[in-house]
């Protein structure tokens, strides 16, 4: 059975990678994500490992469905001093420069300031070993997927904690329906005596006046005739636990929320009683609160 999910979430792994020869890799994944429409992936990584963008994508689309997610990784390169070459280029133009600053009354830079200067320290690129290279990337690759799992153990916990709430507020939504039923089945005796009333006090006299009460009172209460709302709500509150038990439902929870929503605003329109009229808007201030939650859902 699945499980139902939300759509905040965070999750981290951390990997490492020894190379032979010196220059042993460590990094970190963190994948974070937040309510979105569709699934949309923002990826950050090391530079020369491109090819994980594509991977990252892929492996949220088979895990995730929604969501807006963002996943980065920050790696790092152990470097031993026998590993590193000097750029004799680079650091000759840092030393012209310093002596014409040394000029003008500069102070001349220590040998571990030039050495700390962007780009003088080169390490070996991994280019030079695409097997290297290859390893540190699927290594990689790896523990992006496990960060996307424990991202989406996250959400999963998000949606257990969902899944009450919404409950709770679809069994309100049932109760107010049961309560509205209750109340319509009055309706037609409130729009008669109503109609009656008036009637007598524009043409007390008037011939046939309890015929015309009759016909005009069953035409209005006609009108006002909420069955139908109610049978549509009715079933909105099936459709909606059924969607509980069968994730993913979000999408198709947002559709039935704007469903929900039209009965109510109906009811309320065709209400002849003010009892009935607060009903209605109980409803409705209930299914916005569900629909606030159900934006939350996968």
């Amino acid at each position: 059975m699945s499980v139902l999910s939300g759509m905040t979430g965070f999750g981290r792994a951390d990997g490492a990678l020894p190379v032979e020869g010196g220059g042993d890799w460590t990094w970190s994944v963190e994948a974070r994500s937040v309510n979105g429409r569709t699934l949309e992936v923002r990826f950050r990584g090391p530079p020369g490992f491109d090819a994980l963008e594509r991977h990252a994508r892929t492996s949220a689309q088979a895990r995730l469905n929604r969501g807006q997610v963002t996943l980065g990784i920050q790696a790092k390169r152990e470097l031993g001093a026998a590993a590193l070459k000097v750029n004799q280029d680079v650091l000759a133009r840092y030393l012209a420069l310093a002596n014409e600053l040394a000029e003008e009354g500069a102070t001349p830079p220590s040998a571990d300031g030039l050495l700390s200067l962007r780009g003088v320290l080169e390490a070996p690129e991994e280019a030079d070993d695409p097997e290297a290279r290859a390893a540190v990337e699927a290594a990689m690759a790896l523990t992006i997927d496990q960060a996307l799992d424990a991202l989406r153990v996250s959400r999963e916990r998000e949606g257990a904690q969902l899944l009450p709430v919404i409950a709770d507020f679809v069994d309100r939504i049932e109760a107010l329906v049961a309560r509205a039923e209750a109340e319509a089945s009055a309706q037609t005796d409130a729009i008669r005596e109503r109609f009656a009333r008036r009637m007598t006090e524009l043409a007390p006299d008037a011939p046939g006046l309890e015929d015309r009460i009759y016909v005009e009172a069953a035409a209005l209460a006609t009108k006002a005739d909420v069955r139908e709302e109610l049978d549509r709500l009715t079933a909105h509150v099936a459709s909606a636990r059924a969607l509980l038990r069968q994730p993913p439902a979000g999408r198709k929870l947002d559709f039935l929320m704007q469903e929900f929503m039209r009965e109510a605003n109906t009811l309320c329109s065709k209400s002849a009683t003010t009892a009935l009229t607060g009903i209605g808007l109980e409803l409705k201030a209930v299914i916005e609160q569900l629909r606030e939650q159900v934006q939350n859902v996968e």
